[in-house]
């Protein structure tokens, strides 16, 4: 029987083709001249790669035909164990002339652990020659490849090349071995459509999740195939990369559907991951608060529910009829019951922290401290700000996704009175639906702050995208009204200054321009906060104290009616005020509040 790519080809040419399986290769016999010279006849023939699998015994196992670019090389499941060699070697062709290995020929051998991996020319009816290549000692659990100089058919040396299959099967079991530890860094092919600019971007979240990019490639279709993402034609060229390269992941820049990730993984042969299972893993690497890690969790389940992949509709019981009856729930409808009553759980235990999350935050509001927000595109460099500003310590790394929990500390201002800064999880491009519940924490920050600080990148080359990027989120979560001061980081790393009008140029790493920047918070927080002068009876003390408490008291002067104080004030605190003083109590000027004091002396109660 022949396998692989048969369309096209006349009947009787296949019954012809079959008759290889007949051939008579003797134990120490490579491969017979006669064989080799019928492989290429019907190579060109066909103008097709042919495949002959032989066994030590030089019985042939099996005959597979393939397509001019590459012929589909099959794991016999035939050897001993996964330590030794398979017992098969592989004869091809190579339609065209070249007898030389490829890249994914030397793979394959070493992959399925061949006895040996030959390849032959076929032209003009005719073998050109004839490379043979056989497995060497390990080197980190990899076999190394010892590769033969082509030859003409007519001087293989036959018996040396099989007494090196015996010699192989020993120098496969020598050597270092692999390493023991889970942590080695998967290898990683990037597959985008978008631009390369994404690609690049996609290339640093791998690296960030511990993976080592061996490839890239970038594909321009007018929209995605629904099946496979990339077309067939795409798809196959990427397989030959992957058993050429030696791939453990393939990733996507964008989302892919479950059937798109199955069809992907059965054409490829390794794992299938898309841009928003990448960075979901990031998330789950890095949160370190139980919310955070909750709310992850909660983000993993919500997008691996609808692409839990299994047979479709026939593996459901629920429904009834022919070919559903039969005893319980199937391993699908268990697993999503499953993660329902997990995303359940997740659910009441984040809601239960975000209401005490409410709780300290009405603290804060009540202490009317004004919140300034850290936001910015991933890796802009916010978290060595609030250190620089703050020396809070903590994490910077030149990573995406470097901080995920929001940090929050307290800043002195230069001319007295103080803020709340917080550090808030980098935004990105493409932003996943899924994780908008992984962001909540650190959005719900940035959504309630006084005053938001965009942190942009200024050596980046993308500095713009990457600000409209951040805009585009800011008025997605409803934020874009807020009071904004835009800051130019790595501003010592940039060839130029961004053209953003009204933008700080500093670097948080070396220090330059902060003070100009704490300036600016001042200044827009004084219009937050306007300062006012207030007459505080000496009989309603309760309502100075609590000036002192919110640190709102700048100046005050004791006099016979009572205490003149200069305090900064919002519109709440101020109607506070005004209700428990009185509106003549407050002016604008400590000469308007004694001319008012001198008008009403003793009204004010």
């Amino acid at each position: 029987m022949l396998y692989g790519n048969t369309t096209g080809i006349r009947d009787s040419l296949l019954r012809e083709i079959e008759t290889l399986y007949e051939a008579e290769i003797e134990e120490n016999e490579f491969a017979p001249i006669d064989f080799l010279q019928r492989l290429a006849h019907y190579t060109c023939l066909i103008n097709r790669e042919i495949s002959v699998y032989v066994a030590r015994s030089g019985e042939v196992l099996d005959v597979t035909i393939g397509a001019l670019e590459s012929v589909p090389l099959k794991d016999m499941h035939l050897r001993r164990n996964t330590k030794r060699l398979s017992m098969i070697r592989c004869i091809h062709t190579h339609p065209g002339g070249d007898a030389r290995l490829s890249d994914v020929d030397l793979s394959s051998l070493r992959t399925l652990r061949f006895d040996a991996m030959a390849s032959v020319g076929a032209r003009d009816d005719k073998p050109t020659g004839i490379q043979a290549a056989f497995l060497g000692e390990c080197k980190a659990g990899v076999p190394q490849v010892i590769l033969m100089e082509p030859l003409s058919i007519y001087r293989i040396p036959q018996k040396e090349w099989m007494d090196e299959i015996l010699l192989a099967d020993k120098r496969v079991l020598q050597g270092e071995a692999a390493k023991s530890d889970e942590g080695g860094a998967e290898r990683a092919y990037l597959v985008g459509m978008d631009s390369q600019v994404s690609l690049e971007e996609l290339a640093r979240l791998a690296e960030t999740a511990g993976a080592q990019v061996i490839e890239k490639t970038l594909q321009r279709r007018a929209k995605p195939d629904g099946a496979t993402y990339v077309g067939s034609g795409k798809a196959d060229e990427i397989a030959l990369d992957c058993q050429a390269l030696d791939i453990d992941t393939v990733i996507f820049d964008d989302e892919l559907t479950g059937a798109q990730t199955r069809n992907l993984e059965n054409l490829l042969g390794v794992k299938v991951i898309d841009r928003t299972t990448l960075i979901l893993d990031i998330f789950a690497q890095r949160a370190q608060s139980r919310e955070g890690r909750l709310q992850v969790e909660l983000a993993q389940l919500n997008y691996q529910l609808p692409r839990l992949i299994g047979h479709g509709l026939s593996m459901s019981r629920l429904g009834g009829g022919i070919g559903t009856r039969g005893p319980g729930e199937t391993r699908l409808e268990v697993d999503r019951r499953r993660i329902r009553k997990r995303m359940t759980d997740l659910r009441r235990e984040i809601d239960e922290m975000r209401a005490q999350r409410s709780l300290r935050r009405a603290r804060r509001e009540r202490n009317a401290v004004p919140v300034v927000a850290l936001v910015g595109y991933t890796n802009a460099g916010k978290s060595t700000l609030l250190n620089r500003l703050t020396e809070a310590g903590v994490l910077a790394e030149d990573k995406l996704f470097a901080t995920l929990d929001p940090v929050t500390r307290s800043v002195k201002l230069p001319h007295g009175g103080d803020f709340l800064l917080v550090d808030t999880v980098g935004f990105i491009s493409k932003l996943p639906h899924a994780l908008v519940d992984a962001f909540q924490s650190t959005l719900e920050e940035a959504m309630l702050a006084d005053l938001l600080v965009i942190v942009s990148d200024a050596s980046s080359a993308e500095v713009y995208a990457q600000r409209e990027v951040v805009c585009g989120v800011l008025e997605s979560l409803g934020a874009a009204d807020k009071p904004v001061i835009d800051v130019l980081n790595k501003m010592d790393a940039a060839e130029r200054t961004p053209d953003i009008p009204g933008a700080l140029p500093i670097s948080a790493k070396s220090g330059a321009g902060i003070e100009a920047l704490m300036e600016a918070i001042a200044r827009e927080l004084m219009q937050l906060q306007r300062p006012v002068w207030v007459r505080v009876p000496y009989a309603q003390s309760t309502a100075l104290s609590r000036l002192h408490d919110e640190n709102r008291v700048l100046e005050e002067r004791y006099e016979a009616e009572g205490t003149l104080v200069r305090a900064m004030v919002d519109d709440e605190t101020f109607s506070r005020l005004v209700r428990a003083l009185g509106p003549k109590a407050i002016c604008e000027s400590p000469e308007e509040q004694e001319n008012e004091g001198r008008e009403s002396q003793g009204s004010i109660v």
